[in-house]
Order: C-alpha cells, then sequence, then structure tokens
C-alpha cells in the first residue's frame, strides 16, 4: 500500500467518524433515511478538506472546482451508502433477527463501503492533474 492511500483511508476514517456521529445526532430527532444524507454531507466536506491538504498533490485545480468534482465521486458514494445502510436496517437485520444497534451498525457499515472506488475517483478526477487548455 502506498501512503497515499493509507493517508487516504486515515483522512476517510476521521470524515466517516465525523458522518457517523453526525448521524447518531441527528437521527435524535429526523428519519434515518434523511439524517445520512445529510451527515454524509458534513462528512463529505470533512474529506475534501482532508484530502485537499495532506493527502492527495495540488490540481491546479480551483476550490469551487475540485469541490465539485468531489461531489460527482461522492454523489456515487452516496447512493452506496444508502442502498447498504437502509438494505441491511430494512431488509438484512430485520430477517436476521438482529436487534443491537440496527440503524447505528447498518450506517457505520454502509459509511465504510466505498473505500475503494471513491480512492480512485478522486485520485484520478477529483484531485488528477488538470490538463493544460
Amino acid at each position: 500500500m502506498t501512503r497515499e492511500f493509507l493517508a487516504f483511508v486515515l483522512a476517510g476514517g476521521i470524515a466517516a467518524g465525523v458522518n457517523w456521529v453526525s448521524n447518531l445526532a441527528l437521527h435524535l430527532f429526523m428519519p434515518l433515511q434523511v439524517s445520512v444524507v445529510i451527515a454524509y454531507l458534513i462528512g463529505m466536506t470533512t474529506a475534501y478538506t482532508l484530502n485537499r491538504l495532506y493527502v492527495f498533490k495540488a490540481s491546479g485545480r480551483t476550490v469551487p472546482e475540485e469541490y465539485g468534482r468531489f461531489a460527482v465521486v461522492n454523489i456515487v458514494a452516496l447512493a452506496q451508502v444508502w442502498l447498504v445502510t437502509i438494505g441491511l436496517h430494512e431488509l438484512l437485520m430485520p430477517a436476521i433477527g438482529w436487534t443491537l444497534w440496527p440503524a447505528e451498525i447498518a450506517h457505520a457499515i454502509g459509511v465504510a463501503s466505498p473505500i475503494i472506488t471513491s480512492y480512485f475517483g478522486h485520485r484520478y478526477f477529483t484531485f488528477g492533474p488538470k490538463r493544460p487548455e
């Protein structure tokens, strides 16, 4: 494993923790389906900041351009996180009789699910070098 990938995993772990804790707080007063999305946006902003500062080399793009690209990659990841979280919580866990913190555990697994696809998306699309015009 490269230093870059390990730094990406560490930054992602911190952002995932922010995401997960945000969801715990938000889920106290809103449905899981909504809190997962809002918590994801909070975690995504944390991840962008950490990746831009500590993981990837400068792309030559402006912050708004990079953040837009980051958002595109994360829209795909959000769909994956939401499907895994809700699939586990609404289908698999009830089917196997899982009752120990089902929303929290389903969301933790969901947040971890897009690590590989996100790494390559950010490495080559978000933070890949800008081509000369």
